[in-house]
């Protein structure tokens, strides 16, 4: 598929754009990518690919779509536009008018011709998801491609499983974060698909293109597809004014990409706490008021995306109820929430490859995590080994006897099991050692990693 025409510049963002209360996507890629600069810059492409599918087809005169399109390169006033937006309840009416002006007498009645204003709010959101989610894109392949390197050279690093916040049974670090690239590769491969589906919206008035045949089209279903050629989106099969799945899509794929990516936020969290001490981010952040502390900032932005992202996705998916051929509020309740998820989600994927690309990895303390129980983060496979020697009864009366006494008296539990006589000649050594018993873990990430 042709890529989305790429951005012009246009006029920057207000100040009050600048995310002082969202450092989670602030000075993302995908912040200025959704910008009201970016939003405005899409309105515009959106309004000159019209005018110049139009022309492809004959229904222009020769040069409307060149002028339109240097017309569109504005400047054009944000606060101005988003000012008298109020007056029609979208931006796409004043701006028509200002781009019809700057057009001039000649080709300024082919600006906007034949069309509605939700076709180039449409059209226009569906360039910046484009734009926006090539930079996710880029960031969860960094991310994956930094967590590979980590499942790779932690193949065999054993650690702590646990279940419930309690030591289960052993697992290996490289296993964890072979895990958590599936995630992120999970979120690139729904997030391609969408990207790559985005269709371009053009139905006139209520979706029949009748406008277009009234100004001349022979075949206006024609037209459609010029329009999403001159844009790089894909050709819809219908005008999709109230059938939202594009929305819908997009809800989908940025609330499950901003979970996937939460899972290995709430790993770093718990493993970086003090007292586990597992991990560390590369570089922590400070506190006000404690200078000991190197907080992991990156995990906690990625935390508070992914908890504020599925309440977003709800409102999306609740204006797929829209009623007529334009709905009364559903098509306008889309647009916040999707810029906040297309946010959310990009300033996500920066932080995770930041956070994946610095993490820094601590053998030494999870072999000492380890060790914490005893020796009974093993018992699930002391009482199977050990039932062929003891018989299965014996064998769990025996560990249920000497379990609390590892804690009583400090002992390791394969000291304890060399007290008793029937165990003589076994290699409790061996079977006590938590860094044998990760089971087919190192199979499985190697597995996993033959995952392109």
């Amino acid at each position: 598929m042709t890529p989305a025409t790429p951005a012009t510049p246009a006029t920057p963002a207000h100040p009050d754009d600048a995310g002082l209360l969202a450092p989670g996507w602030t000075g993302s890629p995908a912040a200025a990518a959704t910008a009201d600069g970016a939003f405005l810059r899409a309105l515009l492409d959106a309004e000159a690919a019209l005018t110049r599918a139009q022309e492809s087809l004959g229904l222009t005169p020769e040069g409307a779509g060149a002028a339109v399109t240097r017309a569109a390169a504005g400047p054009y006033d944000v606060r101005s536009l988003a000012e008298r937006a109020r007056a029609g309840g979208n931006p796409v009416i004043p701006l028509a008018a200002d781009l019809t002006a700057a057009t001039g007498e000649t080709f300024g009645p082919y600006v906007h011709r034949g069309a509605t204003s939700q076709d180039i709010m449409d059209t226009a959101t569906m360039l910046v998801a484009a734009r926006a989610l090539d930079l996710v894109l880029a960031d969860l392949g960094r991310t994956e491609r930094a967590l590979a390197a980590l499942a790779a050279r932690h193949r065999d690093t054993p650690m702590a499983g646990r279940t419930l916040t309690q030591h289960a049974v052993p697992t290996t670090f490289g296993l964890k974060a072979a895990g958590w690239r599936s995630l992120v590769l999970d979120a690139r491969d729904r997030t391609t698909a969408v990207r790559d589906a985005l269709p371009a919206q053009l139905g006139g008035a209520a979706g029949t293109l009748a406008a277009f045949g009234a100004y001349g089209a022979p075949d206006a279903t024609a037209l459609p597809a010029a329009y999403a050629r001159e844009l790089g989106l894909r050709a819809p099969l219908l005008p999709w004014h109230t059938l939202r799945t594009p929305i819908a899509d997009l809800a989908g794929c940025l609330a499950f990409s901003a979970g996937a990516l939460g899972k290995l936020a709430a790993d770093v969290l718990t493993l970086s706490r003090t007292e586990i001490a597992e991990v560390a981010e590369g570089g922590g952040g400070g506190s006000s008021a404690m200078p000991h502390k190197a907080n992991p900032v990156r995990a906690t932005l990625i935390a508070a995306a992914a908890r504020r992202a599925p309440q977003l996705a709800a409102v999306l998916y609740g204006c797929l109820v829209a009623e007529d051929e334009r709905p009364t509020g559903a098509w306008h309740a889309e647009w916040e929430p999707l810029r906040d998820l297309l946010r959310l989600v990009g300033g996500a994927a920066r932080d995770a490859a930041e956070l994946a690309e610095g993490l820094r990895v601590r053998p030494d303390a999870m072999r000492a995590n380890l060790d914490l129980t005893h020796g009974l983060i093993v018992s699930e496979r002391l009482s199977a080994e050990l039932s062929s020697v003891l018989g299965r009864a014996r064998a769990k009366e025996l560990l249920t006897e000497l379990a609390p006494r590892t804690e009583t008296e400090g002992r390791p539990l394969a000291e304890l099991l060399a007290e008793e006589d029937e165990l003589r000649g076994v290699d409790l050594a061996a079977l006590t050692d938590p860094a044998r018993y990760t089971g087919s873990a190192g199979i499985l990430t190697d597995r996993a990693l033959e995952r392109r």
